[in-house]
């Protein structure tokens, strides 16, 4: 008979079948090693705000807003592939925590090309000097394809989903490996980068609703965005402390100091209470078909 705790696999991390998670598990929520891959957004979140606050202290509002626009958008981009992927197919084998691994490392890549991109704005130059960045989305897409192509062997119902989902973004990718090689001009960056987007979410379409989709769990998911929420409203409270701490340091505890604080927990404070007035879990767990404008927006 075997005396081994029920959870003792677990413990032992060894490689499991990839057969996708039950989308109706109870009691699922954010794991350990997710909450770990999150810190990376926070670094990433904390150097394009110090590089928009930079921006705009020098004057520069539109390079500073550009830029930071970019990031976010690059940062957020960067984000949602593992989320909805871990949500189906969240094994905690040692193969897909290492695969996680290799994807922060990309988060942390891009994040050290966030500087370079903003300079390279402010200065007014003829192209986005993004290809640090790019290097990092390089790295967390070969490992997300990687991933999805392990998905598509070990759980033949949703294989071609799950392809799918690997075609797309190897597509995509090609693409991005390109921006490394050749500097565009901005105009041309963007563009270029609207139709890689377009490619990548051509994938979740076409697998979702097409190809059978795949078992992420709706209670989860919303978890999940409820959490990068967090981390992108907790550089307003950074914000506010850096802010509160000039006024201070410059007039002392004034009631513009004051002002300060309490505009800035004010709009933090608002935007998290209107971000949860919604009950995105009831409503995707019952509408799974809305889960992209959901996702996306």
């Amino acid at each position: 008979m075997n005396t081994a705790p029920p959870d003792a696999e677990a413990r032992h991390h060894h490689p499991r079948k990839m057969g996708g998670r039950d989308p109706h598990e109870a009691h699922r929520a954010a794991t350990p090693l997710e909450l770990l891959f999150d810190l990376t957004f926070v670094a990433a979140f904390g150097i394009a705000a110090s590089r928009f606050a930079h921006a705009v202290a020098e004057g520069h509002y539109a390079a500073g807003l550009i830029g930071f626009g970019f990031a976010s958008f690059a940062i957020c981009w960067a984000w949602i592939n593992f989320s909805w992927f871990a949500s189906a197919y969240d094994t905690d084998d040692w193969i897909f925590r290492v695969t996680t691994m290799m994807q922060m490392s990309g988060v942390l890549v891009l994040a050290i090309g966030l500087p370079r991109m903003f300079e390279s704005i402010e200065h007014g130059e003829q192209h986005v000097d993004n290809s640090i960045m790019v290097l990092g989305y390089v790295i967390m897409r070969v490992g997300m394809v990687f991933q999805w192509l392990r998905a598509a062997k070990q759980n033949p119902g949703r294989r071609r989903a799950c392809l799918t989902y690997a075609a797309a973004i190897s597509i995509a990718q090609v693409g991005w490996i390109g921006q490394i090689f050749f500097d565009f001009s901005i105009g041309v960056t963007i563009i270029l980068i609207v139709l890689l987007v377009l490619i990548e979410l051509a994938g979740p379409v076409l697998a979702e609703r097409r190809d059978g989709g795949t078992p992420w769990h709706a209670h989860h998911i919303a978890e999940r965005y409820g959490l990068f929420a967090i981390i992108a409203l907790g550089e307003g409270v950074v914000g506010t402390v850096a802010a509160l701490s000039a006024v201070v340091e410059q007039q002392g505890w004034t009631m513009d100091a004051a002002l300060v604080c309490i505009a800035g927990t004010g709009l933090t404070f608002g935007l998290w209470w209107v971000y949860y007035i919604l009950p995105s879990a009831q409503i995707l767990h019952r509408h799974r078909d809305r889960s992209f404008v959901w996702g996306y927006s």
